[in-house]
């Protein structure tokens, strides 16, 4: 139980511990869109994607974090920081007067959870991918609830107290969006979505733009997110096409989506969340050095729904994935059954159902 005496006539509070990637971000976004008379501030690092996603929102308290990975010495220095962030925590938690920690896993969520832990302060931790982080596993049993976006997760987790919620997604990927002005794509005529990650995906890119020609000469449009690192070191080889538009990153996700008829896509929890949600149905193509291959993990629940094909990332598939996209052009009642596969897996009340959650544990403070 929290140290903090709440006042009821104050609006509760909430710290979110979410850094790094948006598979850590943009989930916590969408559950405090869900908060919209609670005061929430972030706990992040200052040169992650958190710096720009989410200072203009919630005021924003910056730590150093890393991974214990490395050198025997690195991993000692990581220690050191994991204290010295953990301290700082403890000091935003009692200044501010928080009532619950939220967060995503990842390394942040270390300090989070250790801070919340001694000062009484409960926590909720959400975890998006099949097999869970290293955090989730050592400290998710310090937390009073962890909520899971697939249920295959629960069996690395004995003894910690889980809940299926799915991966909570922003409200723009279940409303309608238009097309994108910039993108002429006339109605009916056949959209393939390729996003290569916000950090890039090298591996991805040159297995598409190896294929690209055939699926053009198709008649497919073409999307492709190449990533930001690769946007400045572009591959040989790539289309010069009417129909294929190269960028390293957009922000209409949501409208890409909506309007196309399948994607090829890494296999990150957030990138399926978002596939779930707009019912996209994919071809996954999991980053092959993702830690203990959790996206390959996450690509066979997301076949398992029916909603595509998993492959690996191999010279040796270049023909498995022309043929493979070739075969669902020229057959589009496939990608309607997928597409109605995943509608009937998805999980739109995701994020209403954390915010349930965390509305419950502010009620067991009252007590």
């Amino acid at each position: 139980m929290s140290t903090r005496v709440r006042d009821r006539a104050s609006p509760p509070r909430l710290l979110v511990a979410a850094s790094g990637t948006g598979g850590h971000v943009f989930p916590a976004l969408a559950i405090a869109e869900q908060l919209p008379d609670w005061q929430i501030e972030w706990l992040g690092v200052s040169d992650r994607m958190e710096a720009k996603l989410v200072q203009e929102r919630y005021r924003l308290h910056c730590v150093a974090m890393s991974g214990l990975q490395g050198s025997p010495l690195e991993k000692l220095r990581a220690l050191a920081q994991l204290g010295r962030s953990t301290l700082q925590t403890r000091q935003i938690l009692k200044s501010g007067q928080f009532d619950v920690v939220l967060t995503t896993g990842g390394y942040i969520a270390a300090p989070a959870i250790l801070a919340a832990r001694a000062l009484g302060v409960p926590a909720v931790l959400h975890e998006s991918n099949a097999i869970p982080g290293k955090v989730t596993r050592a400290l998710g049993r310090w937390c009073q609830r962890v909520a899971l976006g697939m249920a295959e997760t629960a069996k690395y987790l004995p003894g910690v107290a889980t809940q299926v919620v799915g991966t909570p997604v922003r409200s723009e990927f279940y409303s309608p969006q238009p097309v994108p002005a910039d993108l002429p794509i006339p109605d009916g005529e056949p959209f393939i979505l390729v996003m290569g990650g916000s950090q890039g995906a090298r591996g991805l890119n040159r297995m598409v733009a190896a294929c690209a020609e055939a699926w053009l000469q198709s008649g497919a449009w073409i999307v492709h997110l190449t990533g930001g690192i690769e946007a400045q070191a572009p591959e040989s080889g790539i289309p010069q096409h009417p129909r294929y538009w190269r960028f390293p990153f957009r922000a209409d996700v949501a409208n890409l989506l909506q309007r196309a008829d399948f994607a090829i896509s890494r296999a990150g929890a957030m990138s399926l969340a978002e596939l779930l949600a707009t019912g996209t149905p994919a071809l996954l193509i999991p980053y092959p050095f993702a830690a203990e291959d959790h996206q390959y993990h996450n690509a066979l629940a997301f076949v398992q729904c029916g909603g595509g094909v998993v492959m690996r990332e191999s010279e040796k598939n270049l023909d498995l994935l022309r043929q493979t996209v070739l075969t669902w052009l020229a057959h589009p009642q496939t990608i309607t059954q997928m597409a109605t596969n995943l509608k009937a897996a998805a999980h739109p009340a995701a994020g209403k159902a954390m915010a349930h959650l965390l509305q419950e544990i502010l009620q067991d403070l009252a007590r």
